[in-house]
């Protein structure tokens, strides 16, 4: 019984302590997460029927999330004093995002550890998501082909000449490209990525679906 409320106690502990270091607007930077639509579908929201993934949809990349990052870890799920978006607001970010759903998620997840409002977090979200230019040759893509990852990588560095190898990751998921990771600071101003977040992947042969 003592060994039991002893390791009670040490969760509990754990847990406040997790809870302390995750506050609201304390954080080093962002990391706006693109993930390729149809890559996405094939792995996951075909079989969810996401409605991202509808045949009359033609997302190319998508916005993930805007992730407040420390310089190692990263916050998640804090309290916040801001209300939750409404349906509306969801909806109205779902343009760039895929669905309302994930708007909704990665407000929970993400944006109440921004210390924003979640009005000003979907538009800052709207507004690093802008400023970066996707590039065109993914687009025009017609079949399905296989890729080194830093393909994708060098891509976003030549239509993006702002950024260098540091700010940007590419990252895999069951032999696809998965997503572009891009770090910004609070002001959306390129920065180095940590070293949790530049893990880029090494696959030469991920695969890579076109916009349908």
């Amino acid at each position: 019984m003592r060994v039991l409320i002893f390791c009670a106690s040490v969760f509990l502990l754990a847990m406040q302590a997790t809870a302390q270091t995750h506050k609201a607007g304390e954080f080093d930077y962002y990391v706006l997460a693109l993930s390729w639509s149809p890559n996405w579908c094939a792995t996951e929201g075909d079989a969810k029927k996401s409605p991202q993934c509808d045949y009359d949809e033609d997302f190319g990349w998508v916005l993930h999330g805007l992730w407040p990052q420390y310089h190692r870890g990263w916050p998640e799920q804090c309290s916040t004093i801001h209300r939750n978006p409404p349906r509306w607001m969801t909806e109205q970010i779902s343009d760039i995002m895929g669905t309302s759903g994930l708007a909704w998620y990665q407000w929970k997840k993400h944006g109440r550890c921004s210390g924003l409002s979640a009005e000003r977090y979907y538009d800052l979200s709207r507004t690093a998501f802008d400023s970066v230019t996707k590039p065109q040759v993914f687009r025009k893509l017609d079949k399905t082909i296989k890729l080194p990852a830093s393909v994708v990588e060098d891509a976003f560095l030549k239509a993006n000449p702002q950024l260098e190898h540091d700010m940007v990751t590419i990252t895999c998921r069951d032999g696809f490209i998965q997503e572009a990771r891009i770090c910004l600071s609070r002001e959306l101003k390129p920065v180095p990525c940590g070293r949790d977040v530049i893990k880029d992947c090494t696959l030469n042969n991920a695969r890579f679906d076109p916009v349908r």
